[in-house]
């Protein structure tokens, strides 16, 4: 534990190099302040020995911001790094905003788990001991679980607020520190906005607390590991999702699966288990939990390279379906063998897709689709998606990126504080999250990866895949195609040029765009719409979102564009997706051209908006 020590003052350490005074006088602080130990201060001298200005600049030009949603950065030694001291700071600032915001007469409990990276039990136990030195609670899992389990954690033990630690599937370099509240959803303003600035106000390191050990908090009671109590209640609900279960379908499915040496080992194949499906191999070489990511360079589902070995072992046993999760189990990747023996990937919006499709017309088949049915996405996920709720007679409704704000949709109808009431069925982003039901409130892969297997069998058995599924969508209601281009920006320059690229988007916006024109642009930090196809430029505050940084251009034809800087990594985003009306007889061979022409043209656009940007 940090020690609280006399603040310091300095030191006389001659720092010869080309740097910042504000940089100098970090290193020096660093390097010499009690309140960090010898390993961290040895870490930033050997940079300072090897002159690594690079470095020393990446690692102090800023403190490690607490974003929106929590932490995230690179591990190291650093006021801009991923250490247990930066941890112990934003606990600091939790901590004193929930005794601010819930009062001092109330009993506060938090609830706390962790996923398989590198120092991430020592970061969760750091931020428990934090807590219990405040006189909170903390509800720690004795073993690393997924983020659904703590997102459920989170309700079902009462608790005010959860941490759970991961950078979900960012390289091995990485981790990070997620805040939810006591609905169980990530952090949204303004709690958020109240804990950033708690954060920002805490100038020396020597303020934390060190009153509490870990051990010294499990021992007062302060701190109480969960074990089995969590899992046996998360599959008792996990189980009520169930739509056809094995009594009627029998389980004649094959499945491979990878948990990418990350949480979801245990907890998917207990979910596929409880759902009925026991042929399930894993890939012994990425089955165990390991932080360094020893067979993957980036442990992400949205990545095929990632889906080799699971592929390979697919392929090898014949597999129906072959599924992968990121390391804290809530993005699912879905791979299916179809009729010609070849295995096909979806990407995040078809994964959305399939499943709503199968959820819905399931619940209107058996008669149990309620008449204020509800599916939440987000604003650059698939617009497919709500054609098919809407042919179901379901609302769907949009939300800012960031799966915090479909919680934030589902707990507005929960409470009433949206009307008319409805009742959340499913719902989902394009970056490979899926949410069935609201008893997690954070998407859920190992839901997802249950559900995903009864789908594809219940098809097997009509002698379907979900090649044919699509192809019915597409059938019904248009071919859309989707592409994500990231183009990554590190450091302080990429956080400029992104800022740049935004601001000539809005400046000196694009009238036509391969060929078609723009209708109109939604800039969702302005809230307007500004209509390019009248007389005269138009706007209008008629978007009802809270604001954030992205711009939308959408064509004439319904093709749309969106841009927006990643909240938690460096890079920006461009999704393109390209729609194309069909024909409901066209035959199968038609329908793959209109799909090839969509996924070229929807691929030029990325390249067109690379250039715009300068890249």
């Amino acid at each position: 534990m940090i020690r609280i020590t006399k603040k310091w003052i300095g030191n006389d350490m001659n720092i010869d190099l080309n740097l910042d005074q504000n940089i100098k006088d970090k290193i020096e602080y660093w390097t010499s302040a009690d309140v960090f130990d010898g390993k961290t201060k040895q870490e930033i001298k050997n940079l300072v020995d090897r002159k690594d200005c690079g470095e020393l600049i990446d690692r102090f030009y800023k403190d490690l911001e607490f974003g929106t949603g929590g932490l995230r950065g690179i591990m190291g030694a650093g006021s801009n790094r991923m250490n247990v001291y930066n941890v112990e700071k934003a606990t600091v600032a939790v901590a004193k905003y929930m005794k601010e915001y819930y009062g001092t007469d109330t009993k506060l409990q938090v609830a706390i788990s962790y996923d398989s990276r590198l120092c991430s039990q020592e970061f969760a136990r750091s931020a428990a001991a934090v807590l219990a030195s405040f006189g909170i609670k903390a509800f720690i899992t004795e073993e690393l679980r997924p983020t659904p389990m703590l997102s459920f954690m989170v309700r079902h033990f009462n608790c005010q607020a959860g941490i759970c630690v991961t950078a979900s599937h960012n390289p091995k370099e990485y981790n990070g520190y997620k805040l939810y509240w006591q609905t169980g959803g990530q952090v949204v303003p303004p709690v958020d906005e109240q804990v950033i600035k708690k954060y920002n106000e805490m100038n020396q390191y020597e303020e934390l607390p060190c009153e509490i050990s870990y051990e010294k908090g499990v021992s007062s009671g302060m701190i109480v590991p969960i074990t089995s109590e969590l899992d046996d209640a998360y599959f008792k609900q996990m189980e009520k999702l169930s739509i056809r279960t094995a009594d009627k379908e029998p389980r004649n499915l094959k499945i491979a699966f990878t948990p990418l040496h990350g949480t979801a080992g245990y907890p998917v194949v207990e979910g596929l288990k409880r759902f009925g499906f026991r042929d399930v191999s894993i890939v012994e070489e990425q089955k165990k939990p390991d932080g360094n990511f020893p067979t993957v360079s980036y442990p992400n589902p949205e990545d095929p390279k990632a889906l080799d070995l699971v592929l390979k072992l697919g392929q090898k046993i014949g597999a129906d379906l072959v599924l992968a999760t990121d390391p804290d189990c809530d993005r699912i990747g879905i791979v299916y063998r179809d009729q010609d023996g070849s295995y096909k990937f979806l990407n995040g919006n078809q994964i959305g897709v399939v499943l709503i499709e199968y959820i819905l017309s399931s619940y209107k088949e058996l008669g149990i689709l309620p008449d204020n049915g509800l599916v939440v996405k987000t604003i650059v996920t698939s617009d497919l998606q709500d054609r098919i709720s809407e042919y179901y007679g379901v609302k769907c409704e949009n939300t800012l990126t960031g799966f915090k704000w479909i919680c934030d949709r589902i707990h507005g109808y929960e409470t009433g504080k949206l009307k008319p009431q409805r009742k959340y069925l499913c719902g989902g982003e394009e970056s490979y999250g899926f949410l069935i039901g609201d008893f997690v409130r954070d998407k859920d892969a190992i839901s997802a990866c249950a559900m995903a297997a009864e789908m594809v069998n219940h098809y097997k058995l009509q002698g379907k895949t979900l090649t044919d599924v699509l192809n019915d969508c597409y059938r019904r209601h248009g071919v859309y195609f989707e592409v994500l281009h990231n183009v990554v920006l590190k450091g302080k320059d990429g956080a400029e040029k992104i800022k740049g690229m935004m601001d000539k988007l809005r400046a000196d916006p694009p009238r036509q765009i391969d060929g078609v024109d723009v209708s109109y642009i939604n800039d969702i930090l302005k809230l307007k719409q500004i209509n390019l196809q009248s007389s005269g430029k138009t706007e209008g505050c008629d978007i009802d979102l809270p604001p954030s940084n992205v711009l939308q251009f959408v064509l004439t034809d319904g093709t749309k564009i969106s841009v927006r800087p990643s909240g938690t990594e460096p890079k920006i985003k461009f999704y393109v997706s390209v729609r194309q009306n069909t024909d409901k007889n066209i035959s199968d061979s038609e329908l793959k051209d209109v799909k090839i022409k969509c996924d070229s043209r929807a691929k030029n656009i990325c390249e067109i908006f690379s250039r715009m940007a300068d890249i």
